[in-house]
């Protein structure tokens, strides 16, 4: 039996709005499975190697939601522009490199190794639209330890000379990758129509009749844009919203994952909470290329799912920490716009969007709940000053404020070490 051991400060988010403290605690799992957080060592466990961090905090490892794998080399470039402009200028061009397998290789291993330093520990991914390099890239999550869902990117219009499929070839190279990635045992395939634009009715169609015959998830854009929605509307004008384009041909379920959801009204909410559609915020992405600030609040109270992604490279950074931050500072600036009548959301709250909220897509419990995988990480915020006596709360805060070199010390997904600093 593999047993690990792990003594620091826990905290783990077991509900919206609520963090589980443990001072000088013990978080345990068996064979990488959680089998309890405990204030003393139980019985059992007596005469067990103990990993002690001393103060250090023992988190949940964040799941990054909504990722753009073959953007990675160009975060932070290109953020002047508007999401049109900045995928035709930009990302599409970027992403057509992957053509490439040696390039995609080295792009994807740097991209894994990457998550894996900055705790990252399940993800779900966009490839690009080719086959070989969204295997070059499961490879690579798979390699460095990381879990998740992974996308072969389909369209079949709209993507220039260099980044677009004929639907034939498109409905083809799915299914043969769908073939190929059987052997992954930590990174699944989800089904990947970009956004609708990108993508011909007969494509949607193949796609939805796909994941219903299989089983599989599914990931997209909505509402991101309100140009992006204007288009939307004139290449479908049998649908009254957005979302009815997906809806028609199936992909509008429980397992369906929508990044940004910034501009959906009520309607559109509703149908999100009605399906158990998931809405992926990512509020770093949406700042930079000018999208809009997206209602998370209202999305919450109205009960509809949110979890949170840093939408590399539209989001500049790879940090779910960083993500939290810029989810925190979005909800702030939508109160302002709200005429100070919508509430912020809390350090406890984002953490749970954070942590949890991707855990429950992935199967698990909230929190460091037993039976759960253990995602988990070490944080040692030793090196900055203390005005005076923290709480787990206030620590965690700070952290998702301020990046500290060296502070993640080690990294567990699914019960494997995947990184250690030295």
């Amino acid at each position: 039996m593999a047993l690990t051991v792990l003594k620091g400060t826990v905290v783990s988010a077991s509900a919206p709005g609520r963090l589980d403290v443990t001072e000088k605690g013990y978080l345990a799992a068996e064979n990488g499975r959680i089998t309890g957080v405990f204030s003393t060592l139980p019985e059992q466990y007596a005469g067990a190697a103990v990993e002690d961090w001393g103060d250090a905090l023992i988190l949940q490892a964040p799941a990054d939601m909504h990722l753009h794998a073959p953007q990675y080399p160009m975060a932070g470039i290109g953020m002047d522009l508007p999401l049109l402009d900045w995928l035709n200028t930009y990302a599409f061009p970027t992403e057509a490199d992957m053509a490439d397998p040696d390039y995609a290789r080295a792009t994807y291993r740097q991209l894994a190794r990457d998550l894996a330093a900055t705790g990252t520990t399940r993800v779900c991914a966009f490839s690009s639209l080719h086959r070989e390099a969204t295997l070059i890239l499961m490879e690579e999550l798979e390699r460095a330890g990381i879990a998740g869902c992974v996308g072969k990117v389909n369209m079949d219009r709209n993507g220039g000379p260099n980044l677009q499929e004929t639907t034939e070839d498109s409905m083809a190279q799915t299914l043969q990758w769908l073939e190929e990635c059987q052997s992954f045992r930590h990174v699944r395939p989800i089904l990947t129509p970009r956004f609708t634009p990108s993508c011909t009715d007969a494509l949607m169609a193949f796609l939805g009749k796909l994941a219903a015959e299989r089983d599989l998830p599914v990931q997209s854009h909505l509402s991101e844009n309100t140009s992006e929605v204007a288009w939307v509307a004139e290449l479908h004008p049998d649908c009254k919203q957005y979302w009815e384009t997906y809806a028609k041909y199936g992909l509008w379920t429980d397992r369906t994952l929508m990044a940004h959801c910034v501009w959906c009204d009520s309607r559109e909410r509703q149908a999100m909470r009605e399906a158990g559609v998931t809405a992926v915020h990512c509020g770093d992405s949406n700042q930079n290329l000018c999208s809009g600030v997206a209602p998370v609040r209202t999305l919450l109270d109205e009960g509809v799912k949110v979890a949170l992604g840093t939408d590399v490279a539209g989001g500049a950074s790879l940090s779910m920490f960083d993500a939290t931050a810029a989810a925190l500072r979005a909800s702030k600036a939508r109160r302002i716009l709200d005429g100070w009548e919508t509430p912020c959301l809390t350090v406890a709250e984002a953490w749970y969007l954070a942590t949890s909220a991707g855990a429950v897509w992935f199967g698990d419990r909230p929190g460091f709940a037993p039976g759960n995988a253990l995602h988990a990480l070490v944080l040692d915020d030793s090196q900055l000053l203390r005005p005076h006596p923290l709480t787990a709360e206030e620590r965690l805060e700070r952290c998702l404020y301020r990046r500290q070199s060296g502070a993640i010390r080690a990294v567990w997904s699914g019960g494997r070490r995947i990184f250690s600093a030295r």
